[in-house]
């Protein structure tokens, strides 16, 4: 049942990207990201309240909490968000797909972990498929895309460093639930100020509601409770042998609905990067 609920996880994590782009043609990016933060969290409180779960961090902790939420869930997402809106679903996706890489530089750097021979060479081979996949990109917009993207990518992988850190001293739900609302509290003020430098968006029609819907339930409550059920049951580094299912179905998802194309540098890039995704994934599964 496990693995069940990691495929589900990892291809609700893909359909993201193509979701966001949607809601995008009617949201703005920084708005769009705090209404699904804003359901996420009250679904995260109602979870809280039935089972119970307090938020008791210690006081040397507040500070890691601050910057998950700020740095991770708050600068990283809006980067996400911002990188699919110019890079499109299946770019923002596959650049995305390199948090393991990011993490494990940094685990290295502020936790200590080896780094073996798979794990540099999966390193090299991400950054030269994110260096042809820049090299090949057209116009301005897809080339912004790709850099926040990697933004996005280097942000969440550094406050996933110190979730892991913590992780052994709280629950994953309360860890979760608090990030999201420093994410929320963020993004308010910000959505307000967007909105007001907007000429035109449209927060209610059948298409918005859905979408947003969906990122705030389906995408990010379902997945991080799943993500979180998993890996209570399961070694990490299995869990993690499942996570080149996102960028497979935002890429399927794209160019089915979104109708985007691929060119030869993004598929030799996409190679590349997924290539080095398994070496880091096998070198953390050895290394354990």
């Amino acid at each position: 049942m496990e693995y069940l609920f990691l495929v589900i996880t990892t291809s609700i994590w893909g359909s993201l990207y193509v979701v966001t782009k949607i809601a995008l043609a009617e949201i703005p990016p920084v708005t769009l990201l705090m209404l699904r933060y804003a359901i996420a969290s009250i679904v995260f409180g109602i979870i809280l309240a039935v089972t119970k779960k307090k938020l008791n961090f210690k006081k040397k902790d507040i500070g890691n909490m601050l910057f998950i939420g700020i740095v991770g869930y708050f600068l990283g997402v809006a980067a996400q968000v911002v990188g699919t809106k110019y890079g499109g679903a299946s770019l923002a996706s596959l650049v995305n797909a390199l948090n393991p890489v990011f993490i494990t530089i940094f685990a290295a750097v502020y936790l200590k972990e080896r780094i073996g021979p798979a794990r540099i060479l999966s390193i090299l081979l991400g950054l030269a498929g994110v260096y042809i996949i820049i090299a090949g990109s057209h116009g301005v917009e897809l080339k912004l895309g790709v850099v926040f993207s990697i933004a996005s990518a280097i942000l969440w992988s550094l406050s996933s460093v110190l979730v892991k850190k913590i992780s052994a001293e709280y629950d994953p739900v309360a860890v979760t639930a608090a990030a999201l609302w420093i994410a929320t509290a963020l993004s308010i003020p910000c959505s307000i100020i967007e909105l007001s430098h907007t000429a035109q968006y449209n927060l209610f029609s059948p298409v918005s509601i859905g979408c947003i819907l969906y990122l705030g339930i389906i995408g990010t409550a379902v997945p991080n409770l799943l993500w979180n059920l998993s890996l209570s049951r399961l070694d990490a580094s299995i869990c993690s042998l499942f996570y080149p299912v996102q960028p497979l179905v935002s890429v399927l998802l794209g160019g089915l609905l979104l109708g985007e194309r691929m060119t030869v540098p993004f598929w030799t890039g996409a190679v590349l990067i997924i290539s080095g995704l398994f070496l880091s994934i096998a070198g953390s599964h050895k290394n354990q």
